[in-house]
C-alpha cells in the first residue's frame, strides 16, 4: 500500500484496489520506559476524521496514557484471557474453573469480538444482558456473569488498559427472583418424604442441611471431630468439592453454630451406625474420619451425592406418593433455612453469622423476605394497639 503525504503532519492518504481514497495517521512517540513506539490507524473516509483521531492519541500520550493507546485494539476476549492467566494463582481451583466456564461459554461468544476500549455500556447491555434475558437465563445467573465481567474490567482499569469502568452502573434486576426455597409447611412435607425415601446417610445429610443452613460442600467436609455432642454445636472449618478439600468460601465461613437437639440425636444414631458398619470391615471409626459415608461401601460420599438423592426423592414423591411438591436444589435448603429465620424476625447479623455470609449479601439475596417481615412488623405494631384511643383531649 503506497502512502501519500498530506499537508497535515503524520496524516497520509492511500487508495484501495477499487480506487476509493482513504486516510490514516502514523504517530511516533516515546513511552514511559523511554522506548520509541508508533501508533497508526487507517481506514478513515476523510482527512478530518483521521486528524481528530490523531489528536485524541496525542492528547492521551501527553496525559501519560500511552498504555491505553498501546492496548486500544485489545478485544474483550484478549482482556479476559490476560485477566484469567494473571489471577489463576490467587484463585482456588474451583473458582478458576467456574470463572473460566463463564468466560468461555457466555462472555466470549457474545461480546468477545468487541474492542474493550470501544465497547459502550449501552452496547454491552443490549448485546449481552438483554440477549441473556431473552434467551431465558435466570437473573441471578446473568448477574453473576455481569459481576465477573465488571471485575475483569476493573483489572483493565488498574492496569491502565482503559481509563474507567463504563459498566459499573449497569444493573441486573434480581429482586423477587429468589424462588429456590420452601415454606415451613413445604419443608415439613419434604423432610417427611426424605425420611421415607432416603437411606440413613441421605436422610441424615438432608436433615442437617435443612436445620443448619450449611452449604453442601461444608457438610461433605465435616469430620466427627467437628461435632460437639456435649454442647450441641458444629464447627465449620473446611469445604469439599470435586477439586478436594479447601478453605471455606470466605473468612466469615469459619464458624461454630448451635444445632437443634433432634438433629444432634440423629447424628448420634448415625455415628453408631458408622462405627458398626466400619467394624464389619475390621476398621475403627476415628474422629478424623469424614462424617458422611456411602451405605454401599462405607467410603466418603462423592460431591454429587445429595444432588442424586434429590432427583430420586422428587421422582418418588411424584410417582409413588402422588404429591406435587415444589422442586428445589440442595442449596435451596440453605435458602429455606435463611428465609424461615428472617420470617421469625431473627436479627440479620445473627443470620449472617450462622450462614457464614456477609451482612450485605444477606440483605441483597433475601431482600424480598425482608420486605415481607417489614409488613409483618407494621401489622404487629398496629394489632398491638388495637382498642387504644388516641386523639385530642
Amino acid at each position: 500500500m503506497k502512502l501519500h503525504k498530506t499537508k497535515e503532519n503524520e496524516i497520509y492518504y492511500y487508495y484501495l484496489k477499487n480506487g476509493d481514497k482513504r486516510y490514516m495517521y502514523r504517530h511516533k512517540y516515546v513511552d514511559v520506559l523511554g522506548k520509541r513506539k508508533e501508533k497508526k490507524k487507517s481506514g478513515f473516509n476523510t482527512k478530518k476524521e483521521a486528524l481528530r483521531s490523531l489528536l485524541e492519541v496525542q492528547a492521551a500520550i501527553l496525559n501519560g496514557d500511552s498504555n491505553q493507546i498501546e492496548h486500544s485494539q485489545m478485544t474483550v476476549s484478549q482482556l479476559l484471557d490476560i485477566w484469567l492467566d494473571t489471577k489463576k494463582r490467587s484463585w482456588k481451583a474451583s473458582s478458576f474453573n467456574n470463572n473460566k466456564v463463564v468466560i468461555e461459554n457466555h462472555l466470549k461468544p457474545m461480546i468477545g469480538h468487541y474492542k474493550i476500549s470501544k465497547l459502550t455500556a449501552a452496547t454491552y447491555e443490549r448485546e449481552f444482558i438483554n440477549k441473556k434475558i431473552d434467551n431465558g437465563f435466570k437473573p441471578n445467573s446473568i448477574n453473576r456473569y455481569h459481576t465477573l465481567f465488571k471485575t475483569a474490567v476493573n483489572f483493565a482499569v488498574d492496569e491502565d488498559i482503559i481509563s474507567k469502568n463504563r459498566f459499573s452502573k449497569v444493573k441486573v434486576d434480581t429482586h423477587d427472583q429468589l424462588d429456590n426455597f420452601l415454606t415451613p409447611s413445604e419443608l415439613k412435607t419434604f423432610l417427611e418424604h426424605a425420611n421415607k425415601v432416603g437411606d440413613l446417610t441421605e436422610w441424615t445429610l438432608a436433615f442437617l442441611l435443612a436445620y443448619s443452613g450449611l452449604r453442601k460442600g461444608e457438610a461433605y467436609a465435616l469430620k466427627w471431630s467437628d461435632i460437639d455432642f456435649d454442647n450441641n454445636t458444629i464447627k465449620i472449618q473446611a469445604t469439599r468439592d470435586f477439586y478436594g478439600f479447601r478453605a471455606p468460601k470466605t473468612k466469615g465461613s469459619y464458624r461454630t453454630i448451635e444445632i437443634d437437639i433432634a438433629v444432634m440425636n440423629q447424628l448420634s444414631r448415625y455415628l453408631n451406625h458408622c462405627k458398626k458398619a466400619k467394624m464389619t470391615y475390621g476398621v475403627q471409626n476415628k474422629t478424623s474420619d469424614l462424617v458422611f459415608i456411602s451405605m454401599h461401601d462405607n467410603q466418603p460420599v462423592d460431591c454429587n451425592y445429595i444432588n442424586r438423592f434429590f432427583e430420586r426423592l422428587y421422582s418418588t414423591i411424584e410417582q409413588d406418593y402422588k404429591v406435587k411438591l415444589k422442586r428445589i436444589t440442595p442449596h435451596g435448603l440453605r435458602h429455606t433455612h435463611a428465609t424461615i429465620l428472617i420470617d421469625m424476625l431473627i436479627p440479620p447479623p445473627d443470620i449472617a453469622e450462622r450462614l457464614g455470609n456477609s451482612l450485605e449479601m444477606i440483605y441483597n439475596v433475601y431482600v424480598h423476605s425482608f420486605k415481607k417481615t417489614e409488613n409483618k412488623s407494621v401489622s404487629a405494631f398496629s394489632n398491638g394497639l388495637t382498642g387504644a384511643k388516641f386523639g385530642a383531649n
